[in-house]
């Protein structure tokens, strides 16, 4: 007689949750991984500046909290537009612009000189004056929206080179002396590129075309009136002249010794005093 199984409830299931299991376990590890989420980025239009003529909007600085993050690397021009607000007040920014004094009128504050100074500089110079009369604490937040096409002024070259004149500076256009010179053609075969002068008005005041020429064109000399002449020119009060080394810029690459050019800077290439 051939003996019968008993069917038992219990091991069927178990047998069957063991399977479920182990078919969910070898689901899982042959499923592709959930996509990871989106990192949020921080901020960019006040550590970026945007380009001259393009406007990139308030919206970025209606988010943004710390000063800490404002741009410190492009300097504020004539004509520039930014976005301003104080994250105290709880309101939208305002648009403010730098006038042709390159000034800014700041709301409950006045005038304050703008050009020549970045987001952050300004900010953290204007926050003393919101905090001395109407609030605790001012988290002062300005954002570079416009940059001008406005030209800033110009810049003058003459002596020995090839192509002197008026040379137009222009907004984000950070030209040194070298950089000058090789726009102007280069220096001329005469040249005395040792001892190139740079020609700056006292406090930032352009130097007049008329008043630049009278100062850097003397009267001409012969060779020898030049090396026995104890005669000296008059000291100029109102300008600064600063010496240049064209060969230990370019030959030697120290180009830490290269000037900025600001408006209204004269650059004189003299002649050697022998020509040979």
């Amino acid at each position: 007689m051939i003996p019968t199984m008993r069917f038992r409830p219990q091991f069927a299931r178990t047998t069957l949750r063991f399977a479920w299991v182990f078919c969910a376990a070898l689901t899982s590890a042959f499923a592709a991984p959930p996509p990871a989420a989106p990192r949020a980025e921080p901020p960019s239009i006040l550590s970026s500046a945007p380009v001259a003529g393009q406007s990139r909007g308030a919206s970025t600085v209606s988010l943004t909290t710390s000063m800490e993050v404002l741009n410190d690397s492009t300097k504020l021009g004539i004509g520039d537009h930014v976005s301003f607000r104080i994250v105290e007040d709880r309101h939208e920014p305002i648009r403010l612009f730098v006038t042709d004094s390159g000034e800014m009128e700041v709301p409950l504050i006045g005038r304050v000189m703008a050009r020549g100074k970045t987001c952050k500089q300004l900010a953290y110079e204007i926050k003393p004056l919101f905090e001395k009369e109407y609030f605790k604490t001012a988290t002062v937040i300005i954002g570079l929206d416009l940059v001008s096409t406005k030209p800033l002024g110009n810049i003058f070259i003459t002596g020995q080179v090839r192509s002197g004149g008026v040379m137009v500076l222009m907004p984000g256009d950070a030209v040194t002396v070298s950089q000058a010179i090789l726009r102007a053609g280069g220096v001329g075969d005469f040249a005395d590129k040792r001892k190139i002068r740079l020609v700056r008005k006292k406090e930032g005041v352009p130097v007049t075309t008329a008043e630049a020429l009278q100062i850097m064109q003397p009267k001409k000399q012969s060779v020898i009136s030049k090396i026995f002449s104890r005669k000296k020119a008059a000291p100029n009060d109102s300008t600064v002249t600063y010496l240049v080394d064209l060969v230990d810029i370019l030959e030697n690459g120290h180009l830490e010794r290269d000037p900025e050019l600001k408006v209204g800077d004269l650059i004189y290439v003299p002649e050697r005093l022998i020509n040979y």
